[in-house]
């Protein structure tokens, strides 16, 4: 029996990864010296596996900062604005499609699946796939020659990268896939040559609802690779859900399938035991939760591995590994010292996992019985779960009720228009401003008690001070306190929650170089005490301009923590939404009356497969329903999205009765406005008119061709103006510029509005 592995975290345990890049962004160290500083780090990641004693390690699955990215780069698909002249690509190419550079915008970046990991979305107008240069044959040498790792390349497959690309037609599917599957061809070719034997081709789109006619072009794909490389042993793996057409993909013409035995609900299980397994390939079984951090149950883990036993026979046949990359895992529990001892001995990082994956095997055929050393302790870990009272609320199935607003939208908006008297096209930004490295140093220090609360608050106060004055030196018309007290939009609420836990040191990659520290739901949720009406209020004070109360909703909240997995996930997100129903009334009573409540993370837990949408959607809406609908007809709720394929919930996000949402636009070039153009919107909106993710200031003529484009399509009186997501992590002057930019952008279409009325 072989032990795998499908990707490794990036990051570092202290960060490695990330401090390596920046240090290069911000030319602090040369090329050189970043390329040293990556392949010392990338073969730790492939010591360390090794050390664990797994059998099969990828190689290709680290990047520079996306492996979409590294794939579309290797197969020379490099939009025309970056004036790529064919051959390898430069590293500031490549750099420049991530983020930008002085002439050209970044690629479009959106959620990778049901992902809290940002991927670089492949272009495909006007171009010809070719292949650049193979860095999975370099990959695979440096991994044998140095450490004698016989790795296993790693790359994603040619439908599942065509199913994540943009700009192109539908009915030019078939000719792109052919045209991808001469460049893959000629990949793996290449890697054939160079001694590779196993060959790891990821295809999550296959759980996905797949079409009759795209699982023929997958079966002509693989018919068409097998042929040219007959030899060279190839696994299609599967992530993330049950593979659709199950049928069809054990029957490809490869040497492996591997399934997710963890978020399949059991599906992946039903087809090997009812449809059977062919005999000559290997499954490779994921078991281990990839996407989550708890560890798994020895005992329930060895049941299902028993199961698939019963169906793969031959023990040569069948790999252990983890349902999926463990890139959305932090690196390792051991870097958490000041974690309840319970709950530490409860979690399993990446390292942990790939341990957890070898026991399993050392288990798996040798004596299973409760005396067991692994066994026994496994099992009394539960029962101390059990025993600290963490988890009182009982699993509850049963239908919620109804959860509206006392007005509807219409009743309320006339209301909310006396009371803010606010210009057409107000407007704003979407919460947070520059956290510099003054602002973090500041948290640091009253964290460690370096200086007293009092000195903290009033250097705090000095901040939104300072911001609330830039934003009316601006123009803006609706301010915000800047979040300074802020170290991340969910840690910060949970860290004011019971039933969350917090790490030092366990970061996850969310897009690039940006790591994020998800908070760990170990027990019941509850609210405790107010969590940003001082900060807010302040504000407030300093200004006759509205400012928003801005809090992180439920659904987010849920989706960006580890959440514990004895309760359905509905339940948690309820518990959460009525903690944030106490602070949205909490701010209400202290006078502020425009309150946002961002859900950015609504669209990626959209299950993968379309028929499961309506259950999630329907408890998704409740539970923001439940922390907003409270509130009197003239408080005025906002919520902003991130990277929203808004066509797919456009229903779902108009349940949520929000009155003003706010969408990311720019990176996307304006695309999601066709989703307006074919259905209507009764509710305020406002577009993202800037991208935030990219240091490059765009110009007002940027800004004012997505303007003028929405104008033709949404009503002047529902339309607000603001960047694309929250401005943390620019420069002060970055973020004045674009905003000043901005607000002459929004004040020349009012313009062009009067003008075309008169």
């Amino acid at each position: 029996m072989t032990t795998s592995s499908l990707g490794y975290p990036r990051i570092g345990e202290q960060r490695e990864w990330k401090k390596a890049l920046e240090a290069y962004w911000s030319n602090s160290i040369s090329e050189d010296d970043l390329h040293a500083q990556l392949k010392e780090i990338r073969l730790n990641h492939l010591r360390k596996q090794k050390r664990a004693g797994i059998d099969v390690i990828p190689v290709g699955d680290f990047t520079y900062y996306d492996h979409i990215l590294d794939a579309s780069v290797m197969f020379g698909l490099i939009p025309k604005r970056y004036d790529y002249s064919g051959g390898p690509v430069s590293i500031d190419t490549y750099f420049a499609m991530a983020r930008g550079n002085a002439k050209a915008p970044a690629c479009e970046m959106t959620k990778w699946y049901n992902t809290n990991y940002h991927y670089i979305v492949p272009e495909l107008q006007d171009m010809t796939p070719t292949v650049t240069e193979n860095r999975l044959v370099t990959l695979y040498k440096e991994a044998k020659d140095e450490l004698g790792i016989e790795g296993k390349p790693v790359l994603i497959g040619p439908y599942s990268f065509l199913k994540l690309a943009k700009h192109y037609d539908l009915s030019q599917t078939e000719d792109w896939l052919k045209q991808l599957t001469v460049v893959y061809s000629q990949v793996l070719r290449e890697l054939e040559e160079a001694g590779v034997l196993w060959v790891q081709l990821d295809e999550p789109s296959l759980v996905t609802n797949v079409t009759d006619e795209e699982m023929a072009y997958v079966k002509d794909i693989y018919e068409t690779l097998h042929a040219d490389v007959p030899n060279l042993q190839i696994i299609v793996q599967t992530y993330f859900d049950a593979v659709e057409n199950y049928d069809q993909v054990v029957e490809l013409p490869v040497a492996g399938i591997g399934l997710d035995f963890v978020h399949d609900g059991g599906k992946n299980l039903h087809a090997i035991q009812t449809k059977g397994f062919p005999g000559d390939k290997v499954l490779a079984a994921g078991v281990i939760d990839g996407r989550n951090i708890w560890k798994a149950k020895v005992v329930d883990k060895l049941a299902l591995l028993e199961q698939v036993k019963q169906v793969v026979k031959t023990p040569e046949k069948l790999w252990i590994q983890p349902s999926s990359s463990l890139l959305h895992t932090p690196v390792t529990v051991q870097n958490e010292p000041e974690l309840d001892s319970v709950l530490k001995r409860a979690l399993s990082f990446a390292d942990e996992k790939l341990i957890e994956v070898v026991t399993l095997k050392e288990l798996l055929y040798s004596d299973q019985s409760a005396d067991h050393t692994a066994i026994r302790e496994n099992q009394q870990l539960f029962k101390d779960i059990e025993a600290t009272g963490w988890r009182k609320q009982e699993p509850d199935t049963e239908a919620f009720s109804e959860v509206s607003r006392t007005a509807s939208y219409e009743q309320r908006r006339p209301k909310q228009l006396e009371k803010w008297n606010l210009p057409i096209l107000p407007t704003t930004t979407i919460g947070s401003f520059p956290q510099t490295k003054e602002v973090r140093r500041l948290r640091a220090q009253v964290k460690k008690g370096s200086i007293t609360e009092e000195d903290y608050k009033t250097q705090i106060n000095d901040y939104i001070s300072t911001w609330i004055k830039h934003q009316e030196e601006i123009g803006l018309d609706v301010l915000v306190h800047g979040e300074f007290e802020r170290n991340d939009m969910v840690e910060f609420f949970g860290e004011r929650l019971e039933g969350f836990a917090f790490t030092k040191n366990a970061w996850v990659q969310s897009y690039g170089s940006r790591g994020v520290k998800p908070p760990i739901i170990y027990g019941d949720v509850r609210f405790k005490q107010p969590m940003t009406v001082e900060e807010t209020v302040y504000a407030q004070s300093l200004t006759s301009k509205p400012v928003k109360g801005m809090l992180t909703g439920p659904v987010t909240i849920l989706n960006w923590s580890f959440e514990r997995d004895d309760l359905p996930k509905f339940q948690v997100a309820f518990q959460i939404a009525e903690a944030i129903k106490e602070e949205v009334s909490a701010l209400e009573n202290a006078g502020i009356e425009m309150i946002q409540i961002d859900e950015p993370a609504l669209r990626e837990g959209l299950p993968l497969k379309e028929q499961d949408w309506k259950t999630y959607l329907d408890w998704a809406v409740h539970a923001f329903r439940l922390s907003s609908s409270h509130v009197q007809d003239t408080t005025q709720i906002h919520t902003h999205m991130c990277y929203s394929e808004f066509q797919d919930i456009i229903d779902a996000i108009r349940a949520l009765d929000a009155d003003v949402i706010s969408i990311e636009t720019s990176r996307s070039q304006g695309d999601i406005l066709s989703t307006f153009e074919e259905n209507t919107y009764e509710l305020g909106i406002g577009l993202g008119v800037y991208d935030i993710h990219s240091p490059r200031v765009p110009s007002e003529e940027e800004m004012s061709t997505i303007l003028n484009r929405a104008l033709k399509v949404l009503p002047v009186e529902r339309f607000w103006v603001n960047p694309d997501c929250g401005l943390k992590t620019r420069k002060e002057e970055e973020t004045i510029a674009a905003l000043k930019l901005m607000v002459n952008a929004a004040k020349h279409a009012r313009k062009q509005v009067a003008t075309t009325s008169s």
